[in-house]
């Protein structure tokens, strides 16, 4: 791939490595391969340096007839019932990077480059205003909250994708003709899992029954797929993106890809270290997806560059397990800023809160506002993304840290398994608040002990 990088943009190699680190990585391992037979699912999002992620936790909710939904750029009617979700949302954002809801379904967002978005950039450049539409934020968000399957979720998106569209910037200070991208999600229940890659209001998926699946900031859907908008293949053929003599075998990422940007974030490379490193573990576990989101090379784990040019980091990281059994519970392992300094505390949507340290955003507050108009969130010691952030910069606490955090992951993972089954007799018997308690004194727990050595 390297290789193939310098031989494509010659001269550039080194300004390449240096600006191109920047977007998310999500992989997914099926029942059949994972050590516990389930479905297991992980992220790494990648924001701005200074873009703070809580975790946030919304309750189901039941809402009054024509209320409307007010997001970044959009109002949109509102659902009548919202199943409860637990996602990371960036500080200036009503949507998630990544979460889950309480029916066991989970998702992870990409941004990618498409040669639609680079029309609609090109006309904004030239002052043709396109109407602003959903991030892709928002949209897996809404998807979590209004789907119970990884089916129906995916369903939800490109019903709105179709509808509103998704222009407008999803990075906080900079435009929309800057900050605006498509997007790809990869939706997983304890049953099946759903790549889903959007181009504009059209859309293509493929579905993931055995194996793994893993997405990064390019288009990876090529020749088959099990579900499409019903114009995908004329509207590129209409756009010369195709040709027809090409129709019988169109390829979907070679007609809509913008080229020049999937090599400029290494999307392919890193799509295929996640799923080359899948392939070559005989049995998936939590530790598996844990290693795999702490690759440096690729990047998967992502680090601000000791020049200064880099501009992104890893804001968080999490694995959810999504068990089919009613023996188990849907358990989220979720950390802030790279995994590799990090620690995975595990967030249980039966649980009826999270500390409210991690929900906390840092001066700017939590809140819904237009990325452009998003005033810069600084540090805060009421913030555990923040409090986590100061430790990560402070570089001669590297080793110490990483070798308290390991004791203590090794610790919660082993006590896990006895906090489930206790939380799970008292679900069986009815007992669901005391459920609820066992989980979030547990997750409490975990965070008191990352405060004390922080």
């Amino acid at each position: 791939m390297v290789a193939k990088v310098r031989e494509e943009i010659p001269g550039r190699f080194e300004v390449l490595l240096k600006m191109s680190l920047y977007g998310c990585d999500t992989w997914v391992a099926m029942k059949d391969i994972t050590k516990t037979g389930t479905v297991i699912l992980a992220k790494n999002s990648d924001r701005p340096v200074d873009d703070c992620q809580p975790l946030v936790h919304h309750p189901r909710k039941t809402w009054p007839e024509g209320n409307m939904l007010k997001l970044e750029y959009r109002e949109i009617p509102q659902t009548k019932v919202t199943y409860a979700t637990l996602g990371s949302s960036p500080y200036w954002c009503w949507g998630y990077e990544e979460g889950i809801n309480e029916y066991g379904v989970a998702a992870g967002n990409e941004a990618v480059y498409t040669k639609s978005l680079k029309e609609l950039k090109a006309a904004e450049k030239k002052g043709a205003r396109e109407e602003l539409g959903l991030l892709g934020m928002d949209l897996l968000r809404l998807g979590l909250e209004r789907g119970k399957t990884a089916h129906e979720v995916l369903k939800v998106i490109t019903n709105l994708v179709a509808e509103y569209g998704q222009w407008g910037a999803g990075f906080p200070g900079i435009d929309h003709c800057k900050g605006s991208y498509d997007n790809s999600f990869l939706i997983a229940d304890a049953k099946e899992s759903w790549i889903l890659e959007t181009v504009g209001r059209r859309w293509i998926a493929r579905k993931i029954n055995y194996g793994y699946g893993a997405i990064s900031n390019g288009l990876g859907i090529g020749a088959k797929w099990d579900l499409a908008s019903s114009d995908i293949i004329d509207y590129a053929l209409e756009k010369g993106w195709c040709p027809t003599a090409r129709k019988e075998s169109f390829n979907f990422a070679q007609a809509y890809a913008d080229r020049k940007e999937q090599l400029l974030n290494l999307a392919s490379w890193r799509a295929k270290k996640s799923a080359g490193l899948l392939e070559k573990k005989k049995e998936i576990s939590f530790t598996s997806m844990m290693q795999i989101a702490k690759v440096h090379f690729p990047p998967i784990c992502m680090h601000k560059l000791p020049s200064g040019t880099g501009w992104v980091r890893t804001a968080s990281s999490a694995i959810a397990i999504l068990p089919e059994s009613g023996d188990k519970l849907v358990q989220f392992w979720w950390t802030p800023g790279p995994p590799c300094r990090g620690i995975y505390v595990p967030f249980f949507i039966d649980g009826n809160k999270i500390p409210e340290i991690v929900s906390r955003a840092g001066k700017a507050g939590k809140s819904v506002t237009p990325a452009p108009d998003a005033k810069k969130d600084e540090f805060s010691a009421e913030s555990y993304w923040w409090l986590l952030r100061k430790l990560f910069d402070n570089a001669k606490r590297k080793k110490e840290t990483r070798k308290n955090f390991a004791h203590m992951q090794e610790k919660w993972l082993n006590e896990v398994g006895d906090i489930e089954k206790e939380a799970i007799s008292l679900k069986k018997d009815g007992k669901k608040e005391e459920c609820a308690d066992i989980l979030s004194n547990f997750t409490s727990r975990c965070i008191t002990e990352v405060l004390a050595i922080i």
